[in-house]
């Protein structure tokens, strides 16, 4: 049996949460968004064999933002199998208003990090003057901050290394390869490669391979071997990890289709470590 632990997946309750960007009249403005506008549970992320999902790491999804504990709650009462979760707080906060949101989170056994997604707005966020601060407060309580952000952004990677160095303890995971482009599928970026590189040279960073969907509905298998092993190559094979985007994976392909050609196109020297361990010690899952 092929162990895998999942650390980028998300479940939906649309009865309980709000779901802003799941919307149809909200953005992002997907043609087929309606695929994942339904409620998704444990039931939908069970693995026939040889596969075995042993456990997962849940990712905010905009349940409740204006009170991120309320998802974390959810979580909770619904997984019955080992998880850790990643909640949702706002990184340019004002300190006392982020340590509050942060020691409420903390009372929450499962919760070991947070997201605050900064995409195409990384250069302006990271500029924030209560940033640094909020990221030693994040170092300080031993929690993971998960860094959704385009490498190829040159400024805005070399502003997350400067932070990086003032805060070493900090620990980084990147989400979804580090954002590449759709003008970047079938080939490796220099610009993203660079950043890849500049981040690599901090021991408390590590890579999430995953998102694929985002760039092309319809990516090569051959372009997505080629990131992760390119990842493995600058990080090491301790600091990268496998991950689904579900449900966003499905606007490709089942999430049995998903893992089953994740383990076909990785060596099999790394499918323990990229599938199952990395994730297991980044993310404390138990």
């Amino acid at each position: 049996m092929i162990q895998i632990i999942d650390p980028h997946l998300h479940l939906f309750d649309i009865t309980q949460g709000d779901y802003y960007w799941l919307k149809p009249e909200n953005p992002p403005f997907w043609a087929d968004k309606s695929i994942i506008h339904r409620t998704f549970t444990c039931e939908n992320i069970e693995l026939q064999p040889p596969l075995s999902l042993c456990g997962f790491v849940h990712i905010e999804a905009g349940f409740d933002n204006k009170q991120p504990v309320k998802e974390v709650e959810y979580l909770e009462q619904a997984v019955s199998m080992p998880f850790a979760a990643i909640a949702y707080a706002n990184i340019t906060d004002e300190p006392a208003v982020f340590k509050a949101a942060i020691t409420a989170l903390m009372q929450y056994q499962h919760v070991v990090g947070i997201r605050y997604i900064l995409d195409n707005n990384a250069l302006d966020i990271l500029s924030n003057a209560n940033v640094s601060q909020n990221f030693s407060l994040l170092a300080e309580k031993s929690l993971i901050f998960d860094c959704q952000m385009p490498l190829a952004n040159k400024k805005a990677v070399s502003l997350l290394c400067t932070l990086l160095s003032q805060t070493p303890a900090l620990k980084v995971v990147i989400n979804h390869l580090g954002s590449p482009t759709k003008a970047d599928q079938n080939k490796i970026s220099n610009k993203w490669y660079q950043g890849l590189l500049a981040l690599s040279a901090f021991p408390t960073v590590a890579i999430k391979c995953s998102g694929w969907e985002m760039v092309s509905r319809n990516y090569a298998l051959q372009w997505l071997s080629a990131m992760v092993l390119t990842c493995v190559e600058v990080f090491g094979e301790h600091r990268v990890m496998l991950a689904s985007n579900f449900p966003l994976c499905l606007f490709s392909m089942n999430y049995q289709d998903y893992w089953q050609q994740v383990i076909d196109v990785i060596p099999n020297s790394l499918q323990q470590s990229l599938c199952y361990k990395n994730a297991k010690t980044w993310y404390n899952v138990e």
